[in-house]
C-alpha cells in the first residue's frame, strides 16, 4: 500500500504543441501562489513565489528551462509546479499539522475509504473526483496534432527512444531542465557514488532518530496509549511510529476498498474515522517533537 499510496500522488503533466495549438501564458503552479511571463520568444515562464524552499524553487527552474527549450525548437510547453503538500493526498493526514490532519481526519479518516463516500470530492484520496483530477490534461499543448507532429514533440521533450533498454536515459528538453535546475549530468561512477552518500547519510539520519532519547520516550508513550486503546502496534522506533497505524491498516484494506458502494463504505469510514482520531490524538506529544527532528535529519525508510 506505500507502493499504491506513492502510485496516486498527482502526476506532474509535461504536455506541448505547437505554437498554433498552444496555451501558453497559462502556466500553473499549485502551491497556492500563480504567475505567468514570458520571454521575448513567447516561452511560458512561471515566477517563483517568495519564500520556497530550495527544491521547490528548482522545479520552477527546471520546468521553466524545459519551456524555453521547447519553444527554441519550435513547440509551446505550459510548465507547471507542485509543492510536496499539494502533490501529496495524503500530506494532510500524517499529523505534522495537528489542526489539519484533525480536520481532515474527523471527515475523512486515513482517507482511504472517504473516496467511495465522497466520490465528488477532488481533495480526497482514492475518489473518482480526485483520479480524474490526476490524469486529465492540464493544459491543451497537444491539441491537434498530427501522429507525425506528436513524435517530433516526444523526441523534443524527451529525445530520441533508445534502441535498447541499457541505453534508455531521459534527454531532449527534459535533459536541459534537469541541467538548469540540478547541474550538469554526472557521470555513472559518479552518481553511483553520490547514490551511495545519500544512502549512508539517510540510514545515519534514522540510526539518529530512533536513538534520540526523548523521541524514544514519547514513542514509548505514543504505543502505550494506543494499546490503551485497544490498537495493535506493530514499532515503537519513532521512525516507524509516525505513520505506523496508518500503514498497518493500509496492509489490510480489501482489494475493492476504492469501488465499495457509498453504504458499504460509510461504517467502514465511521470505524477509520475512530482509529484515525485516537492515533492523532495518542502521537500529539510524538509528532510535534519528532518532525523537527526530522527536518533536521530527513529520513525516507530504507527502503527508500
Amino acid at each position: 500500500m506505500s507502493a499504491l499510496a506513492l502510485g496516486l500522488l498527482p502526476l506532474l503533466a509535461a504536455c506541448g504543441g505547437t505554437d498554433n495549438n498552444s496555451a501558453a501564458g497559462k502556466g500553473s503552479s499549485e502551491s497556492g501562489t500563480t504567475g505567468a511571463t514570458t520571454t521575448v520568444d513567447g516561452a511560458t515562464q512561471l515566477t517563483v513565489p517568495n519564500g520556497v524552499d530550495d527544491a521547490t524553487k528548482k522545479q520552477y527552474i527546471e520546468e521553466n528551462a524545459i519551456a524555453v527549450c521547447m519553444k527554441k525548437q519550435g513547440f509551446a510547453y505550459t510548465p507547471h509546479v507542485q509543492t510536496s503538500t499539494a502533490a501529496d493526498p495524503l500530506a494532510a493526514v500524517d499529523g505534522e499539522d495537528y489542526a489539519r490532519a484533525k480536520q481532515f481526519r474527523q471527515k475523512y479518516g486515513f482517507g482511504y475509504y472517504a473516496g467511495a463516500v465522497y466520490p465528488n470530492d477532488p481533495d480526497v484520496p482514492y475518489s473518482k473526483a480526485a483520479m480524474a483530477k490526476r490524469t486529465s490534461p492540464q493544459d491543451h499543448d497537444e491539441d491537434g496534432l498530427t501522429a507525425a507532429q506528436k513524435k517530433a514533440y516526444d523526441i523534443a521533450l524527451t529525445g530520441p527512444p533508445a534502441k535498447t533498454k541499457a541505453e534508455e536515459k531521459v534527454g531532449g528538453c527534459s535533459e536541459t531542465g534537469r541541467a538548469a535546475a540540478h547541474g550538469p549530468a554526472l557521470s555513472a561512477a559518479a552518481e553511483k557514488k553520490a547514490e551511495k552518500a545519500r544512502d549512508d547519510q539517510n540510514h545515519a539520519n534514522g540510526l539518529a532518530l530512533n536513538g534520540d532519547s526523548q523521541l524514544v520516550q514519547l514513542a514509548q508513550q505514543f504505543a502505550a496509549c494506543l494499546t490503551g486503546q485497544g490498537i495493535s502496534v506493530s514499532t515503537t522506533q519513532p521512525t516507524g511510529m509516525v505513520t505506523m497505524v496508518r500503514l498497518d491498516i493500509s496492509r489490510q484494506l480489501p482489494e475493492n476498498f476504492m469501488s465499495l458502494s457509498k453504504d458499504d463504505a460509510l461504517p467502514l469510514l465511521n470505524k477509520d474515522i475512530g482509529i484515525a482520531l485516537k492515533d492523532l490524538e495518542c502521537g500529539k506529544k510524538f509528532r510535534a517533537a519528532y518532525f523537527p527532528e526530522e527536518k533536521a535529519k530527513p529520513y525516507y525508510g530504507e527502503n527508500g
